[in-house]
């Protein structure tokens, strides 16, 4: 009996085979979006916007990103984290719109993120992690009868939770995919995925119908084709269209069976999409702003460069997807942080600062995610994994200059959150209610809400007609 093959199955299949024998068909996968299948779900039609992730790859310890600073809170900070705790007078304070009971700080590196906070533009939300349905304390997650992610402690399971927002499976299909499957955008007319990717395959950005389109932030973009070398010169004009020319060739050729036919169709719109992107980003103008040098900001004036191009790309939605590795820091966090911290903080502040020159800052959204949060004890020269955490969200629409959430007390004897000696604390905030709130302020109807977010019922109701916690409107 012949095997039968879902169209999704085939083309990722048919990718993978082609790995290794050339750059062009190793690239087929990740360089072709193939959105246009059905009806947009956008409940405002002619908008413009877009989310930005970043992934902070390792679990951030993030209770040194966004931590206590009134007197008392700080010093009970101070004692449980011991040689990981920053100096008070070091930090950055911060005012909150929302009583919490508490005052905060930033981490020292993040001038930038405190400079966006301060005029609204940004916000934190507070101890916010992967779960299935609410555990209210220590005897709830030990009881067995509240259902615990996968994995809650490991890094591949909890990456890839954070992308596909199923903590009870361990499924490929992100909610940037599911989302990007429902929204499909029709009067797209260059055949280019609304979502785009600055790190290749992800889990986010893969959905049924949709893969990512993967990008670079040299050059025009483009990956996959490469251009003949500026010492062709003379002749490169020539070169590339007769390399153009006989890949389109190949691909009109009647292949004898059918994954050669496939991948036929495949090169010639690749081909027609990497042209229709690199003239896109050809006619976006230099900003003035003087992006950073690593490459996380470098990432950032691309994702600006793309998002200025958005009516010549003829998109309405894009999702951006990039990682930032490095944060699996069991030594020397103190060190790692201060040099890590301050990048991202450059990059958003870059890409923020390009978005304002070209008046977008209130279609754009940026969040970050990541693994987990780390052990609010030492371990003697670093942290461990750990589970809930904190998170920042920015952009010209964020209700900014607030914490959201329930920001937990740091102690650890007889603290209900404390699920361990070493600080393991319960998330207050289910990553489900972060995502709805980003989900909602794309444009995505309600009704849709529980197909990308399968768990969402469980903490919200998308009926309700309320914001989920309120950083965006």
């Amino acid at each position: 009996m012949a095997k039968k093959y879902t169209r999704r199955k085939f083309i990722g299949q048919a990718s993978c085979a082609a790995l290794g024998s050339t750059t062009l068909l190793s690239s087929l996968g990740s360089l072709l979006g193939t959105n246009k299948l059905m009806s947009t779900s956008l409940e405002t039609p002619g908008d413009y916007k877009a989310l930005v992730c970043i992934l902070l790859a390792g679990g951030n310890d993030s209770f040194n990103m966004l931590l206590p600073y009134g007197e008392s809170e700080y010093a009970e900070y101070a004692a449980t984290r011991s040689d990981l705790a920053l100096p008070r007078e070091s930090l950055l304070p911060i005012n909150t719109q929302t009583a919490h009971g508490k005052n905060f700080a930033i981490h020292p590196s993040m001038p930038e993120i405190y400079q966006m906070y301060q005029v609204g533009n940004l916000a934190f939300l507070a101890n916010v992690g992967t779960l299935i349905e609410p555990i209210q304390n220590e005897q709830e997650y030990e009881s067995g009868l509240k259902k615990i992610p996968l994995g809650i402690y490991s890094h591949s399971d909890q990456i890839q939770q954070w992308q596909t927002a199923a903590p009870h499976s361990r499924e490929a299909i992100g909610w940037g995919g599911r989302m990007a499957d429902i929204l499909q955008e029709t009067d797209t007319t260059t055949g280019i995925s609304m979502n785009i990717s600055l790190s290749g395959r992800n889990v986010f950005q893969s959905g049924q119908n949709t893969l990512e389109y993967s990008i670079s932030n040299r050059g025009d973009g483009v990956q996959g084709i490469e251009e003949f070398r500026p010492g062709w010169d003379s002749n490169r004009g020539f070169l590339n269209d007769l390399r153009d020319q006989s890949l389109k060739d190949m691909a009109d050729q009647m292949y004898a069976n059918v994954f050669q036919q496939t991948m036929g169709t495949l090169t010639g719109q690749t081909l027609e999409s990497l042209d229709a992107f690199r003239s896109a980003i050809q006619q976006v103008a230099p900003f003035n702003h003087t992006f950073g040098e690593h490459y996380l900001s470098q990432n950032m004036q691309m994702v600006a460069r793309t998002i200025a191009a958005n009516s010549a790309l003829g998109s309405r939605r894009q999702t951006f997807f990039m990682t930032f590795g490095g944060w699996d820091h069991h030594n020397e966090v103190i060190n790692n942080q201060e040099y890590m911290l301050g990048v991202v903080s450059r990059a958003v502040g870059d890409l923020f600062s390009a978005l304002g020159e070209i008046g977008l800052t209130d279609k754009v959204t940026l969040f970050s995610i990541s693994d987990f949060a780390r052990t609010l004890t030492s371990n003697g020269n670093g942290s461990d994994h750990a589970w809930g955490g904190n998170v920042l969200v920015a952009g010209g629409a964020v209700n900014g200059g607030d914490v959201y959430g329930q920001y937990p007390d740091l102690y650890i004897a007889d603290n209900p959150l404390m699920i361990s000696r070493r600080g393991n604390l319960i998330p207050t905030t289910a990553a489900d209610e972060y995502f709805a709130e980003l989900i909602r302020w794309f444009g995505v109807s309600p009704s849709e809400l529980e197909t990308i977010l399968p768990n969402i019922r469980n903490f919200y109701s998308p009926e309700s007609g309320q914001s989920p916690i309120g950083f965006l409107p």
